[in-house]
């Protein structure tokens, strides 16, 4: 083996590819709570991978028209706000990171904003107190969704197909129904007490005083009714006509704070991708309002230096190096960003690799930094993991990777009276108060603060990995090698991480690459925490050893992954084990 050095002078081991067989063979005793228990799916052509299987068949669907992966996106967006109702949405938004064919990588930004009567103090009591529950269960919980607008917009300037063709399964799935399955009715029945408090939501997702059971007809002619009139009048019906004025007065009678000249003034926007490199490979990513790009190349750009094939795939080593990186880029993200039209965002420097190098002098490679020690920063506000993501590849190279949300679990429980879409409880993302605990005890910074016409910070980390010299189809480096996204909350960030680290540090094939156990570290609380069962004991004693605090959790994620092999020609296709997603291709 050879040595060198870090920028903070640790020495750290770098292995020849030759011994990276024998290090697979010794990590594979190490338990998972989701081994693969089938290869990923495979194409010659085009791939979807996505959450829900209908969305998924409308997509290809689209593909084998000879629609392109924009074209495809859409379509599976629009069916999710039917058959995905707890996540998929018209009344949220989200991040579409577009590559198209030519090598253009851009981010349509359809986030969500704040209402213009929104305020910094709006969630606060007269003792500067946060509400219980009024950021997060209640109208005035809603910001201004993006999703109409920023799907419409995709499709217009980079999709083929008209945007009534794309809207065509979502209002024939919501006109004529389809059957709830066990995971929809789960949902349903999990947050039924939420659900159960307005009158719209009841007509369409119960059955008497219960939630719709596996196996009911699921039917939404209000929602239908929406998406038909956007397809027959464009985005437009949305954002400044009846349609607008319907969701006016439903605030008006709920204390909500949208109104139509919020609808008008909404606008998504197309940002550059974010950019970075990891092992030669060129990373692509979501910019702020996002944190996620910016932490996820932070982090890589700190290990780079480490041979973690070395350490062993979940061994304690490994877990301790990654979850320092984590830390530090948590750190980072409390502290510096935001929407960038409101706060300045220092990108360009929390991204270069020399600034890895600063925030990793404090590392040590035996024992955990403090988090004081880590970097200064504001504790972070708590996100919801409700979210939703699907990776699209087509036969011409052009790549979608889209994460959208409303997000808790069916935003903030109520269905627009008579437009028959749920409403996202987003305001909740932004730091109610900053520099002050909140009702759970969290703390958010003051550049996420609530303004009007704001977009609140996200995790979301829709991200596509190009290959490296010489692996591209023609020896073209600039090839899509992976895509991948997921839901869950914070642990986005780490999840796509941890996902690229298992196929280019590793060499997972992609369905064990997805399906294996996450562990995450958001700087505060200081603790790592680690999927249930999926980890063994001597590593989280290990780890204690080294001065980690431990918490064992549940299932987190949803990932849904495209890894392209330009040697043999075959697209594969991974949905994640957790989740009851799909992978298909032609």
């Amino acid at each position: 083996m050879m040595f060198h050095r870090a920028p903070d002078g640790i020495p750290t081991t770098v292995a020849r590819r030759s011994l990276l067989p024998i290090l697979l063979l010794a990590c594979a005793a190490v338990p998972t709570a989701h081994a693969a228990t089938r290869p990923a799916e495979r194409a010659r052509h085009a791939m979807v991978a996505g959450p829900e299987p209908l969305a998924v068949a409308e997509g290809l669907a689209v593909l084998r028209e000879g629609g392109n992966a924009i074209d495809a996106a859409v379509t599976i967006s629009f069916a999710l706000a039917v058959t995905q109702p707890e996540a998929g949405n018209i009344g949220g938004g989200g991040y579409m990171l577009i590559r198209t064919a030519d090598g253009a990588a851009n981010v349509v930004d359809y986030r969500e904003v704040a209402p213009a009567a929104a305020t910094a103090d709006m969630y606060l009591d007269e003792r500067g107190v946060p509400r219980p529950g009024e950021s997060l269960d209640t109208y005035k919980a809603v910001a201004v969704p993006g999703s109409v607008a920023g799907l419409a917009m995709a499709l217009e300037r980079y999709g083929t197909i008209p945007l009534p063709r794309a809207l065509e399964p979502a209002i024939r799935l919501a006109r004529g129904g389809f059957v709830v399955d066990r995971r929809l009715a789960e949902a349903l029945e999990s947050s039924s007490r939420r659900l159960a408090r307005y009158p719209a939501t009841r007509a369409v997702f119960f059955d008497g005083a219960r939630p719709l059971r596996e196996g009911a007809r699921l039917v939404q002619p209000d929602l239908a009714a929406t998406l038909e009139t956007v397809a027959r009048a464009g985005p437009d019906a949305f954002y400044r006509e009846d349609l607008a004025a319907t969701l006016e007065n439903d605030m008006r009678n709920h204390h909500g704070l949208i109104t139509r000249q919020d609808l008008a003034g909404y606008r998504p926007v197309i940002r550059p991708a974010i950019r970075g490199t990891y092992r030669a490979h060129t990373i692509l990513s979501v910019p702020p309002s996002s944190s996620g790009g910016v932490a996820l190349i932070q982090i890589l750009n700190m290990l780079e230096p480490f041979d973690l094939a070395s350490l062993g795939h979940n061994s304690s080593a490994y877990i301790h190096h990654v979850a320092e990186a984590m830390k530090r880029a948590f750190a980072d993200r409390a502290r510096w960003l935001g929407d960038p039209e409101f706060v300045d965002v220092p990108v360009d420097s929390m991204i270069s690799p020399p600034y890895a190098g600063v925030l990793m002098r404090s590392f040590h490679p035996h024992r955990a930094t403090s988090a004081a020690a880590a970097g200064p920063g504001n504790p972070l506000v708590q996100e919801s993991d409700s979210t939703t993501h699907y990776s699209v590849i087509d036969s011409s190279g052009n790549v979608v990777s889209n994460t959208t949300t409303l997000n808790a679990s069916f935003g903030c429980g109520a269905v627009a009276t008579g437009l028959g879409y749920f409403l996202n409880n987003e305001m909740d993302d932004f730091s109610s108060k900053p520099d002050t605990p909140n009702l759970y005890g969290l703390v958010g910074g003051a550049a996420n603060s609530i303004a009007p016409r704001k977009r609140m910070l996200s995790s979301m980390t829709p991200t596509i990995v190009l290959s490296r010299s010489g692996e591209g189809t023609g020896g073209n480096a600039s090839s899509p090698y992976l895509v991948v996204g997921t839901p869950g909350g914070a642990t986005i960030i780490t999840s796509v991480l941890q996902t690229i680290l298992n196929v280019l540090d590793f060499g997972m094939e992609l369905q064990a690459a997805v399906n294996a156990p996450h562990f995450h570290h958001q700087w505060s609380p200081d603790r790592i925490v680690l999927e249930r069962g999926g980890f063994a004991r001597d590593v989280l004693d290990a780890l204690s050893t080294r001065g980690h605090e431990i918490q064992e959790g549940g299932e987190r994620g949803d990932l849904q992954a495209i890894l392209v092999d330009a040697e043999s020609g075959w697209i594969h296709g991974a949905s994640d084990a957790r989740g009851g997603g799909q992978s298909r291709g032609y």
